[in-house]
């Protein structure tokens, strides 16, 4: 395990405008927030999408598409961003009048990801005029140009970073491109196509086409949208907050599709008291999961499921897609820690770390690499073998550090060896990548290598940062309360945590790895949870780093500390 630094968050020369209670100034100034003006999350303040780049000319054609009936293919990714997106352009598609729209999404052992030349000939068959790609397709370079030999319009709606060269689409809607003046680049591959979608529903209305038929209200999707942004783990800046804050609210009020209804029943959450953190750690890994073990298009049916009892089926097919992942990931992150215990990574000084084992899952290499990462503090890729669509092959899914841009890392490794990468892409914190299974060795020096380049000593350090200590007057079920409604909280937004030291008075082992405790802290005893700690032994005094939380076992709320990181003090 990395050493371990606690600091508190720097509020710099931030000050807030506004009559907010003192503790959430705190915590909002050391999230960039200026003024109290800027956690105003309703719908008017979203930014408007004229400075989309190319969203004018996608939205005419995909309008003349809806118009005159003609047949469009929506092409999604295997994940739960990806299913969001095909659930909302099919759906949402379909309530503007489009008869003729269909998806795809491709198997990722059978076709690997994005739109590939093989997807393009299979897709051929159902004789699309219009093609959109959603949360993929910016590197679909020969599969576009596969499609546009065809006679296919393509238009891609992505996110993820594109490289030198732009595949040859009829438009490409991407906030990342570099001529694109969309001012947040945060856009989970779902608010790209809600976005875009947005202009086409305007150009429709301008046309006459709902003097006769309902025009779709664009808040009935936001669910979706608010899902497929928390599941991705983009940043939370202000308009993805909005997004998420406002498909959150039309959840708990029970305004949203019977698919995520059932998600929430199955994953045992509360839809009235649903929150980002549930989207985020409950419901999205069971989409996830379909694409991670078995075929994506389960979890898009259920997200298109029109009533309670399909719906259920599909959720509840899902869950159990999801604990078989529990289990493979379990097996396979102890494989992992063995091999990094092996390298000696910390004694080496290993700045980037690879792992590969044969007979991986694919699916599972990135939960293995986010897991490891956590344990080591140092950059992972994990490789597994890519199977009969390329048997000579490794796949790889790599979690970075702040701080280290990963996709531009493997860019720089592409350059100084060409051909050791047969193919990559992704973000700053996430990517992914195939080499060549003969090159593995090479490339885990290569990475080792350009990440000590660019990454300094010092980020190896693991840093805790906190929101300092609380106040005795505010750990309290109502500041728990108010401070879960004072998000969403998510990536590059933290929910609040705390610093202080407390008196252990009783421990137990809950659930076979969970560590139930009673704190003392000045008079008052405080019920706590640290999951997947050991017992601490005879310890007295401990040092917690933890988050307020409404804990409502059996239906009665009470205050609950979650630990996020507990040592003992001499």
């Amino acid at each position: 395990m990395a050493d371990i630094r606690i600091a508190a968050r720097s509020i710099g020369e931030n000050t807030i405008d506004g009559d907010l209670d003192p503790l959430f100034k705190r915590i909002y100034a050391a999230r960039g927030v200026r003024s109290a003006a800027e956690l105003e999350l309703s719908l008017e303040e979203l930014l408007p999408p004229d400075e989309l780049s190319q969203v004018q000319r996608a939205a005419e054609r995909i309008q003349r598409a809806v118009v005159t009936q003609e047949r469009i293919l929506i092409v999604g990714d295997f994940d739960a961003d990806g299913a969001t997106s095909v659930a909302l352009a099919l759906s949402l598609l379909r309530a503007m009048g489009a008869e003729q729209v269909d998806f795809v999404v491709p198997n990722r052992f059978e076709f690997g990801y994005g739109l590939s030349p093989e997807i393009v000939q299979l897709v051929a068959k159902l004789e699309p005029t219009v093609l959109i790609t959603v949360d993929n397709g910016v590197s679909s370079i020969e599969g576009v140009l596969a499609a546009n030999a065809l006679g296919i319009d393509v238009i891609v709606t992505d996110h993820h970073l594109p490289g030198a060269v732009l595949p040859a689409a009829f438009a490409i809607v991407n906030p990342n491109l570099p001529e694109c003046r969309f001012p947040s680049k945060s856009l989970a591959g779902v608010g790209v196509i809600y976005y875009l979608l947005s202009v086409v529903r305007v150009k429709l209305r301008e046309q006459g086409w709902f003097a006769e038929r309902v025009a779709p209200n664009l808040a009935d999707w936001l669910d979706l949208v608010a899902l497929g942004t928390v599941a991705d783990v983009v940043p939370l800046d202000r308009n993805n907050r909005i997004l998420v804050h406002q498909g959150l609210k039309r959840m708990r009020a029970g305004r949203c599709r019977p698919g995520i209804q059932a998600l929430c029943s199955v994953a045992g959450r509360q839809l009235g008291k649903l929150t980002a953190q549930d989207l985020g750690f409950a419901l999205g890994p069971r989409l996830n999961a379909a694409g991670r073990l078995d075929d994506m298009a389960i979890g898009i049916r259920c997200l298109l499921a029109e009533d309670l009892q399909t719906a259920r089926g599909l959720a509840t097919a899902l869950d159990e897609l999801n604990r078989a992942r529990r289990e493979i990931e379990q097996e396979m992150v102890s494989e992992a820690e063995l091999i990094v215990s092996a390298q000696q990574v910390e004694a080496d000084d290993r700045f980037g770390v690879c792992v590969y084992e044969p007979g991986w899952h694919q699916g599972v290499i990135g939960i293995v690499a986010g897991r490891l990462r956590e344990k080591i503090h140092r950059p992972v890729i994990a490789f597994a073998e890519a199977g009969d669509l390329a048997p000579d092959e490794l796949k790889g899914s790599a979690r970075s550090l702040p701080g280290l841009h990963v996709r531009d890392v493997l860019d720089a490794i592409a350059s100084r060896f060409p051909g050791l990468l047969v193919r990559f892409g992704g973000h700053a914190m996430a990517a992914g990548m195939s080499i060549k299974r003969v090159h593995y060795p090479r490339f885990c020096k290569a990475f080792d290598d350009q990440v000590r380049l660019v990454l300094p000593r010092e980020a190896l350090e693991q840093v805790i940062l906190t929101d300092g200590g609380l106040l005795e007057e505010d750990m309290s079920l109502e500041m728990a309360v108010r401070l879960e409604r004072g998000g969403p909280w998510g990536q590059g937004f933290p929910e609040p945590l705390f610093h202080d030291k407390f008196t252990v008075v009783s421990q137990r082992v809950v659930g076979e790895h969970h560590l139930k405790l009673v704190l003392k802290r000045g008079d008052r005893l405080f019920d706590a949870i640290a999951f997947r700690h050991p017992p601490l032994g005879e310890a007295v005094m401990v040092d917690v780093v933890y988050r307020l939380n409404e804990n409502d076992y059996r239906d009665t709320s009470t205050l609950q500390l979650v630990v996020e990181h507990l040592s003992v003090l001499a």
